[in-house]
């Protein structure tokens, strides 16, 4: 599917602390601890675009420039979930930026219950951005990255999506096809539509690989989706992995009311698996 405090509030907690404080809240899981996990200094920062500042999250490892990772949040937008998400990430050798692609309307926290808020409630915030838009951030959202010192500008980037993120990711790769590596969507939503800018149409424009993770129930909805993203990249000769899991829309995020934790776990893995290979 697609926050607790204003983002100066968190900064006073620890990650111990904000899973014993959400877990008894009731919000959000903590996520299993990463294997040899390597140390990670985090900050806010505020990115220059076309349409204004993008209030975005950064946390890379402090052991020097590692590969960049540009994630887009789902319709919930940048909140806790997505801050431990992207530190997880960090921790397991990444520098990663987790954006609020809503920034035009509001900051983030942009969405009250995060995972759990009614979606009715967030939909206008989704409704109200365009393809251009996509296009537009993920140009600058790319370009911050390579101007960072803790990003290896010799290996390539990768992008996630989840939810609506799922289709962002697609075009972050088309606006920077030399620099993008690996595109993974996490029950992408609108991944195949009768649009000319439809993203299967947009992934012969890209040359990374791909982990299209699609959920059951979206399968079930539209059985076809998988196949014809499968024929879309063997028809641009990419690499890519495309599966459904037996999880509901949503099931990623650990603040979610469908967050499955196994399932998750295999997507995670495989992400991993990805990027260890993709951007090498």
């Amino acid at each position: 599917m697609c926050d607790l405090n204003d983002q100066e509030e968190l900064k006073k907690y620890t990650r111990r602390d904000f899973a014993t404080w959400a877990a008894s809240a009731g919000v959000l899981t903590a996520l299993p601890s990463v294997a040899n996990a390597v140390a990670v200094a985090e900050r806010d920062v505020t990115i220059a675009t076309a349409d204004g500042n993008c209030d975005a999250y950064f946390v890379a490892p402090t052991s020097g420039p590692a590969p960049g990772v540009l994630v887009w949040p789902d319709v919930f937008g940048l909140r806790p979930a997505f801050r431990q998400m992207g530190r997880r990430l960090a921790e397991s050798g990444y520098s990663v930026l987790v954006v609020n692609p809503f920034y035009r309307q509001k900051k983030a926290p942009t969405a009250a219950q995060g995972g759990q808020t009614p979606i009715a409630e967030v939909m206008p915030l989704m409704q109200a951005l365009t393809p251009a838009m996509h296009l537009s951030d993920g140009k600058a959202f790319v370009a911050w990255l390579d101007a960072q010192r803790e990003v290896d500008k010799a290996r390539k980037l990768g992008t996630t999506g989840y939810c609506m993120g799922g289709p962002i990711a697609v075009r972050t790769a088309t606006v920077a096809p030399g620099r993008v590596g690996a595109v993974g969507t996490f029950h992408g939503a609108a991944m195949v539509t009768a649009a000319p800018d439809s993203p299967h149409r947009l992934v012969a424009q890209t040359q990374a690989r791909y982990l299209i993770a699609v959920a059951q129930n979206d399968d079930a909805k539209d059985p076809e989706a998988k196949v014809t993203l499968r024929t879309a990249l063997e028809s641009a000769k990419l690499p890519a992995e495309v599966e459904v899991y037996p999880a509901a829309h949503g099931w990623c995020p650990p603040d979610t009311q469908v967050y499955d934790a196994a399932q998750s776990e295999r997507a995670w893995t495989r992400l991993l698996a990805t990027f260890s290979t993709a951007l090498a």
